[in-house]
């Protein structure tokens, strides 16, 4: 019953996250560039409750998009799964009660997908590389992120370890019993 409760909250997330990003982000671009809230979403699962729930939620919700949004099924969903995954590695390796180590990662997995995203234009759509333009763009966006977060914060921690109360067991036992 916890876990249903878990994945309900996770899909009321991504319906909101995705009618964030296509309606009400659109009216407030940058150059045209809008926040990509979805790899906050992945990476903040991948934190919080696992890198199967954060993986399996990044492909999904990857997948959702490229049908929805995308002219190729499958990348966004792939590399959204990635970021899932890094987030699993970052929560071991870093402290998610910092707001900073928060921004750095959410810096750091933005930097990524778009990067590995670019690049899978460039190979499959045979897009010309523009080196300039895409650092604009990504620094635009990563931005971006980092106000969202910002503001956000306080909320993300609370309800990541409400999801991390539903889907980690945390079950110490110590090497004396």
């Amino acid at each position: 019953m916890k876990k249903f409760k878990g994945v309900l909250i996770i899909i009321l997330l991504f319906l909101i996250i995705y009618f964030l990003q296509i309606n009400f982000f659109s009216w407030f671009t940058i150059r045209g560039i809008m926040p990509n809230i979805f790899v906050i979403l992945a990476l903040f699962l991948g934190l919080f409750a696992g890198k199967k729930i954060g993986g399996i939620c990044g492909l999904i919700f990857g997948i959702i998009l490229d049908i929805l949004l995308s002219e190729s099924i499958g990348f966004t969903g792939i590399f959204l799964a990635m970021i899932g995954l890094l987030g699993e590695y970052f929560d071991k390796n870093f402290s998610k009660d910092s707001r900073f180590t928060i921004i750095l990662m959410t810096v750091g997995a933005t930097v990524a997908f778009e990067i590995c995203m670019y690049i899978v234009k460039v190979l499959k759509f045979h897009t010309q590389v523009e080196i300039l333009p895409f650092i604009i763009m990504l620094l635009i966006e990563v931005i971006y992120n980092i106000f969202i977060v910002i503001i956000f914060y306080p909320g993300i921690k609370k309800l990541g370890y409400y999801i991390e109360n539903l889907f980690k067991h945390k079950k110490l036992l110590t090497r004396y019993f």
